[in-house]
């Protein structure tokens, strides 16, 4: 089980009793100074929700959140939709943190993979527009973005391979919630969860545990888990 919590608005005892009972603890929605990021780390905080988006920022004399983050050995999720963070920041994150640390993340709304174009969140309203979710504010209220476009994102607005778009896709959010021996990766003995993309890195099918529909597959296209 996977909490997001604000360290700063948690006791630190009750962090190191959620940490001790097995629960994965990540940062996010906080504004929590650099400091007590750093003791969140150390009283069992493991990952940091959306990295960049809903936190204290870098600052020169500030660190807050991101700066610990990326200082730290902390899993970060990263919304790859040219939109939520600038490309731009999200390449200098990834020269400053292991890349291995680093997991696609959605942020989905229920816009996507289907035709809404506004819903209501919270008690606000959100519209849909130029491939983003905004409440009447213009403050972006979650992502309109699915997996295979955050993979393809991440190959053309962060400047990485296919294999490194797909660890972050796959294996490091299963390194993240400890599943490392049971999926993420295609290897003997790990379940059969895959998806065959074609040269664009569309969606041809998938296989949930070995089972799916092979149908309509050619046999063109990259397996990727």
């Amino acid at each position: 089980m996977v909490h997001t919590l604000a360290p700063e608005m948690v006791d630190r005892v009750n962090v190191q009793l959620l940490a001790a009972a097995g629960i994965i603890l990540s940062a996010g929605h906080t504004d929590a100074t650099y400091e007590q990021m750093r003791d969140g780390f150390a009283d069992g905080f493991t990952g940091v929700t959306h990295l960049f988006n809903a936190m204290s920022p870098l600052a020169s004399r500030a660190p807050g959140v991101v700066g610990a983050a990326l200082e730290s050995e902390a899993w970060c999720g990263i919304v790859v939709d040219g939109r939520h963070v600038d490309p731009v920041v999200l390449r200098l994150a990834l020269k400053c943190h292991r890349s291995d640390r680093f997991m696609l993340v959605t942020d989905a709304m229920p816009c996507v993979g289907g035709d809404r174009h506004s819903f209501r969140l919270q008690g606000k309203n959100v519209q849909v527009r130029d491939g983003a979710c905004y409440d009447d504010a213009g403050t972006l209220a979650g992502a309109d973005l699915d997996m295979a476009s955050a993979v393809r994102n991440a190959c053309r607005l962060l400047n990485i391979d296919l294999a490194s778009a797909s660890q972050m896709a796959s294996a490091a959010p299963a390194a993240f919630l400890g599943l490392s021996d049971e999926t993420g990766r295609i290897a003997q003995g790990l379940r059969a969860d895959l998806v065959l993309l074609d040269d664009d890195l569309n969606v041809l099918g998938s296989w949930i545990g070995g089972v799916g529909d092979i149908a309509s597959v050619t046999d063109r296209g990259h397996v990727n888990v």
